[in-house]
């Protein structure tokens, strides 16, 4: 499998982790987001959204969009199960993954980010300020999610599930960006369990082959 991926990107760590615990192989093709790679012809004939990650798998078939990437990641290679098949748990899993991957990280990814800056004029101060505003509304959701649902030293059980796989970059995202996570404790101990797994260490940005620090 070969995956597109810049170190910093939380949908691409996202698929890392997922490729990690699964524990298939895969080769990453870096595509420097800073230097707008993205945007090159020769990416976006590949990828014509301009973004990352782009998985291709072993039989060529290629797929763009990390939650849709996960998926068919369980339905090609089940084990172990990051979607799970239970209806009220699979319920919870998704509900608190999309909290994180529709409702915080577009409107605080890179791109959105530029455009406050390039097109709107923001300065570093409000750029940062609306990060942290943003940050607070969804994780303060998130943390209310998992103390009224949550169980087990990961979101929902006693091993990673796509909820933890949204969650730690997340964190990630808000470390660099020196957000107040202190609101947060529960989150911040699954977080915490989770950087102790080898799938999760693996996939981190740190240990990326085009990591700049």
């Amino acid at each position: 499998m070969q995956l597109y991926s810049f170190f910093n990107s939380s949908t691409s760590y996202r698929v890392r982790i997922a490729l990690e615990l699964k524990g298939l192989a895969f080769e990453v093709l870096p595509v420097n987001l800073r230097g707008r790679e993205q945007r090159s012809a020769a990416y976006m004939a590949l990828n014509p959204s301009a973004g990352v990650p782009l998985l291709r798998d072993d039989d060529g078939f290629e797929l763009t969009q990390s939650l849709a990437i996960i998926d068919y990641l369980d339905q090609t290679h089940p084990q172990p199960q990051l979607i799970p098949a239970e209806a009220t748990i699979r319920a919870r899993v998704l509900e608190f993954a999309h909290g994180i991957a529709c409702d915080i990280h577009p409107i605080n990814n890179l791109r959105v980010l530029r455009y406050l800056q390039e097109e709107l004029g923001a300065d570093e101060t409000a750029r940062n300020r609306w990060y942290a505003h943003w940050i607070a509304e969804g994780l303060r959701a998130a943390e209310a999610q998992l103390v009224r649902h949550g169980r087990g030293p990961y979101c929902f059980g006693d091993a990673p599930t796509l909820a933890d796989i949204c969650l730690v970059p997340q964190i990630a995202n808000a470390e660099r960006m020196k957000c107040d996570l202190e609101p947060y404790p529960t989150l911040r101990a699954v977080a915490a369990h989770c950087s102790m797994h080898k799938a999760f260490q693996a996939a981190a940005p740190v240990r990326q082959p085009d990591y700049v620090g």
